[in-house]
């Protein structure tokens, strides 16, 4: 009974982040976004050689739902089972669209973890880092990561699964910037909500515009694997969806060319 609820649960929850993209859509996303990138007036014109590589996380770096990984390794599989079975109805209904993914999510986390101390659940959150996160880690996308960062191209990771354990990934491997969805503390206490917008879609294009400000890159590299991902590829000049095409070759300079 305990297997069958986990199993119900994992599928429900991959669809939080996990609704694939339209193969006959995913084409299209490239040549939108060459024309309307490089034709945006003002600040978001090419003014600049920066280069900017924009990774969703789940499904693209790793191989699997990250989110239900950690959720697993910090609750155990019991207190797992217990709070699927309470968010059920919630879970079942968001690949159906009668579910709001981000509050869904973090009342899943708090059906399971409670109003856990920031502390405690970081503590969780670094040991799956430490010894979990990297068997769901993807050898060609940590390579991709690396060559963008030997040409001095910003990578950022933008992400709808919590910044509580993304960040301490992202420090491993050298990204400074994490862009993603953020649990809500109050006296140190977890709350069962969201701070803020959940990463998803077109928050991802907000989040990255908000966070570059007036200084637009010369060059946006997206890389997804789902619906999710939709806008922030359509953004790019240089969009990759996993299972679409082969990766785009990557610019030595921002703006004109490339290696």
């Amino acid at each position: 009974m305990l297997t069958n609820y986990v199993n119900i649960m994992e599928r429900s929850l991959a669809a939080l982040q996990q609704d694939r993209v339209c193969a006959d859509n995913v084409g299209a996303f490239g040549a939108r976004s060459r024309v309307a990138f490089s034709s945006t007036p003002g600040p978001y014109r090419f003014m600049n050689d920066r280069v900017v590589a924009a990774f969703d996380f789940d499904g693209t770096i790793t191989t699997s739902d990250s989110f239900r990984a950690f959720m697993l390794d910090a609750a155990g599989p019991a207190r797992f089972a217990a709070a699927a079975l309470r968010c059920l109805p919630s879970l079942v209904g968001v690949p159906l669209g009668w579910s709001p993914r981000g509050p869904t999510k973090a009342r899943f986390l708090y059906a399971a973890m409670g109003g856990v101390r920031r502390e405690v659940l970081e503590a969780a959150a670094q040991r799956f880092v430490e010894r979990r996160l990297p068997a769901l880690l993807r050898a060609d996308m940590l390579a991709r990561v690396a060559e963008h960062q030997a040409l001095g191209h910003e990578v950022v990771l933008v992400s709808a699964s919590p910044s509580i354990y993304l960040r301490m990934w992202a420090q491993t491997v050298g990204i400074g910037t994490v862009l993603s969805s953020e649990l809500e503390w109050r006296d140190g206490v977890y709350t069962g909500r969201l701070a803020g917008n959940n990463c998803w879609g077109p928050e991802k294009v907000a989040r990255l515009r908000a966070w570059w400000g007036a200084n637009a890159p010369a060059t946006l590299y997206a890389y997804g694997d789902s619906r999710g991902d939709k806008e922030m590829a359509e953004l790019a000049q240089y969009a990759w969806i996993r299972g679409e095409s082969a990766l785009p070759p990557l610019a030595v300079t921002g703006g004109f060319g490339a290696a």
